[in-house]
């Protein structure tokens, strides 16, 4: 029987700019008794990886364009903020405001190419108020870097993943998925194998980066400050990733 277990890393303390952040998760988990093995693979929220990186903007420092007063007139969002989704974004993919909101949603596509509402930019344990954390500017970058200080360290292959929060243009509600990748697939393709009763698989590739992702936040919570998950008993095989494997490109896209 195949058995995977999930453990949140405990004690994770509020991450400032400059911090040396493999550092701290390597302590981190020496200190709840862990150690890493060859096939582990560990997720993060992004925002521990953005605090380390300086991607940070307090509000008062920002002067909104006329676009951002104007789409903040029109989805009552406050025209400081509108700016910096519009500087993280390629384009605006629509905007909207319900009768039963309060603050309308820009549904962007940031400049790494992934589409979610805001561009990612998001005010949630930012640490103080009229702050805004962005994404890295290079996540894979970043788990790349990660990867290889915890492997050095624990003398173990592992793999990790960089997350956000998205919502989902035909569910309601929001799941973790892969912003950032080092050593953990993408995606397994699954074409050309068979399923159980022998059928010829022909379109099958499960988004294991993303599933990885989903699952994290299955044991971590928005007030939990347990940003880093170990996942141990995974099926996978090492390989040189991206969280832009991904995205599907622009002539596959029957929605754009």
């Amino acid at each position: 029987m195949h058995t995977l277990s999930l453990h949140a890393i405990p004690n994770i303390p509020e991450i400032k700019p400059g911090d040396d952040l493999a550092a701290i998760l390597g302590d981190v988990i020496e200190a709840a008794g862990l150690s890493l093995q060859d096939g582990d693979v560990l997720t993060s929220a992004h925002k521990i990886f953005s605090k380390a990186e300086g991607r940070i903007v307090r509000l008062a420092d920002v002067t909104p364009s006329e676009d951002a007063q104007r789409y903040a007139q029109e989805l009552n969002k406050d025209p400081r903020k509108v700016e910096v989704i519009l500087q993280q974004s390629s384009r605006v993919v629509r905007h909207f405001k319900r009768p039963t909101q309060n603050e309308g949603t820009m549904i962007c596509e940031h400049k790494l190419g992934f589409i979610s509402a805001n561009a990612a930019v998001d005010e949630s344990n930012s640490g103080a108020d009229e702050i805004l954390i962005l994404l890295p500017e290079d996540p894979d970058a970043s788990a790349a870097r990660m990867q290889k200080a915890l492997s050095a360290r624990f003398n173990a292959r592992i793999g990790f993943a960089i997350t956000d929060t998205f919502g989902r243009p035909w569910r309601l509600g929001q799941v973790n998925v892969a912003v950032g990748l080092a050593g953990v697939p993408a995606t397994i393709k699954e074409q050309g194998n068979e399923d159980a009763h022998g059928r010829l698989l022909s379109v099958t590739e499960p988004a294991f980066a993303d599933e990885i992702a989903a699952a994290s936040g299955l044991v971590i919570s928005k007030a939990g400050q347990t940003p880093v998950v170990l996942f141990r008993g995974l099926n996978w095989s090492f390989e040189e990733s991206s969280a832009q494997d991904l995205i599907r490109s622009k002539k596959e896209d029957m929605f754009r």
